[in-house]
């Protein structure tokens, strides 16, 4: 399958997962604004500027010929057909046959109808299948339970808890990192 920029989605019953077009980057900036995003950050990387260069980085990732990185828009399939937030799968400092999971959903959206679960449910579905992935893996801040749960249903499990950076170590947070193989991930979707 050619995953190139042109023809990179992924469908589920409720989303898309598309790569970032213009349009989107006004609902992208609007929700990285939004002070619940920035519970798990560090000061100032949450600011206007960081937000725009990430949505251009993930605009640049796409248009790549032989892509390491894939950050995509989650949008809903029926009106109003809202941008909800961003997922993927990004290889670029890993070993081959590995990815790094990320998803990110929109405050509004935090805890509503299992969306986190379905977009790790298809992401998980295209490192495995269609890329090839051995291990998927990711990390959080202790405090972020919901990404725990989010593991934890996947089938995950926890690799490493350090302390992570001294943001995190200030508010008393470890970073958690976890890591899934295809194996588990097999048993776990049966």
């Amino acid at each position: 399958m050619n995953h190139s920029a042109i023809d990179m989605e992924i469908v589920t019953k409720r989303f898309l997962l598309r790569d970032f077009v213009e349009l989107d980057r006004l609902s992208f900036l609007n929700y990285q604004a939004d002070p619940r995003s920035q519970i798990f950050s560090q000061r100032g990387e949450a600011s206007p500027e960081n937000s725009a260069r990430l949505f251009e980085t993930f605009c640049t990732w796409a248009s790549e010929q032989s892509r390491l990185n894939y950050q995509l828009a989650i949008v809903q399939r029926r009106e109003p057909y809202a941008l909800v937030g961003c997922c993927g799968l990004r290889g670029r400092g890993y070993d081959a046959g590995e990815m790094e999971l990320g998803i990110e959903l929109a405050p509004d959206y935090w805890g509503r109808y299992a969306y986190a679960i379905e977009v790790g449910r298809a992401l998980l579905d295209f490192g495995f299948r269609e890329l090839r992935l051995d291990v998927i893996s990711g990390f959080t801040v202790s405090a972020n339970v919901r990404v725990a749960r989010l593991a934890g249903w996947m089938g995950a499990e926890v690799v490493t808890i350090r302390p992570g950076s001294t943001w995190m170590s200030k508010r008393g947070w470890s970073e958690v990192n976890w890591r899934i193989t295809r194996a588990q991930w097999s048993n776990c979707s049966k």
